[in-house]
């Protein structure tokens, strides 16, 4: 099992947060950096995949209605049978 930690204080942006989730998810070069892609991609990943947010008040703070679209994407996705995980640490 993997997991992959998401931290809120580096996605300050729109441009900066796809940026930074590409690289930290490790997603394709063809990746469209919004989120539409974002979904695409993560439909891909295995069920043995969790991600976790930390700080995600700090994102919610930067991107204001952006990170609650941000946050369903991933809920969705979560939701998936076969997708991967995803869940919230609050502090």
């Amino acid at each position: 099992m993997e997991f992959i930690i998401m931290d809120g204080r580096r996605m300050t942006s729109v441009e900066q947060t796809h940026a930074y989730l590409a690289k930290t998810l490790r997603l394709p070069d063809y990746y469209g950096k919004n989120l539409d892609a974002l979904h695409d991609c993560l439909t891909d990943f295995s069920r043995d995949v969790w991600i976790v947010l930390i700080n995600g008040d700090i994102m919610d703070e930067a991107l204001g209605d952006y990170a609650k679209k941000l946050r369903r994407v991933f809920t969705d996705v979560g939701n998936l049978p076969y997708a991967c995980h995803f869940t919230e640490h609050l502090s």
